[in-house]
């Protein structure tokens, strides 16, 4: 991590991780971090650095001539009866051709709080990687990310997550079943949704081809066995919960033949590959980790299905 990173406190860096996973309320987060309060570093300072700033994390400008972008709507008759997203294409890829060229897709799912600019500029990252990416809203029925992390915060935490899940299902078969898609999906997310592209793995069974989760919760061990798709797991070695789950993790993967590969990073706290996030972000490990995802998705969605 990068200098300012030595400024903020782990333990006030911890603090956030908490607040947006729930586990303790605004209140309570901005009365944690003022223990941290030192000379020349407020409380308020302190709090002002850990809030996602996506003007600074954006990597793609919206209107990047290389992609094409759209909202989609996508029903989902098992979920909250539609689910709204963000499909983003290579701009080669969206030609005047009869028969343009078919892109394996990849569904990119948010962290707990919706549909956020950082997801969008992680889609279209891979629009740039020639994948066809669809980031889904799971806030549709609620109207959608509203454009404040704390307040979609809130709106998630009221939601049904089983008709969240049935969402991201609807939205990844949909992705699959596209006439320009070749047959072959992938899933990543990040915190909720690494858990959410485990969770899939073990739903779709052989309809899902890859799935790279990062600092999520593993697949119940009960959906295991019907995974067939090849997981790459990225988890920050500094994620405290999440590191010690690792090792039951891979050997429940290892257990049922799942191909799997799996990363701790060095020097990575939760949410290390959020550029937004600039106190949790690490650089070196973020990009090794994007380039390892991009390398596990090319190997195993390239081929189209036959048939």
């Amino acid at each position: 991590m990068g200098d300012d990173n030595r400024k903020i406190p782990a333990g006030a860096v911890d603090l956030y991780t908490r607040f947006i996973h729930g586990e303790i309320d605004r209140r309570a987060f901005v009365r944690g971090v003022s223990r941290y309060a030192v000379a020349g570093l407020s409380a308020s300072v302190i709090v002002e650095a850990l809030m996602p700033n996506y003007a600074l994390g954006q990597q793609v400008a919206r209107d990047d001539e290389r992609i094409r972008a759209d909202y989609v709507t996508v029903p989902s008759p098992d979920g909250n009866g539609s689910i709204r997203g963000y499909l983003v294409r290579p701009f080669s890829a969206d030609s005047r051709s009869a028969e343009p060229a078919l892109l394996p897709g990849v569904i990119v799912i948010h962290e707990n709080r919706g549909l956020n600019p950082h997801t969008e500029d992680v889609a279209r990252r891979f629009a740039l990687a020639n994948f066809m990416a669809f980031a889904p809203d799971t806030l549709t029925s609620v109207g959608g990310y509203p454009g404040d992390d704390f307040k979609g915060g809130q709106l998630f935490a009221a939601l049904d997550r089983d008709k969240m899940t049935q969402d991201l299902v609807a939205a990844a078969r949909w992705l699959k079943a596209r006439p320009d898609c070749n047959g072959r999906i992938a899933a990543t997310g990040f915190c909720f949704g690494g858990g959410q592209s485990n969770l899939l793995a073990g739903l779709m069974g052989p309809d899902l081809a890859a799935a790279a989760p990062f600092y999520g919760g593993a697949t119940p061990s009960e959906l295991v066995p019907a995974i067939k798709a090849a997981i790459l797991i990225h988890h920050g070695a500094l994620d405290t919960r999440l590191a010690e789950a690792y090792p039951a993790q891979i050997a429940e993967l290892e257990r049922h033949g799942v191909r799997h590969e799996g990363h701790l990073w060095p020097d990575s706290v939760h949410g290390f590959f959020n550029d937004a996030t600039p106190e949790r972000y690490n650089p070196t490990t973020a990009a090794q980790a994007w380039d390892r995802t991009l390398q596990w998705f090319y190997e195993h969605t390239r081929s189209p299905v036959a048939g």
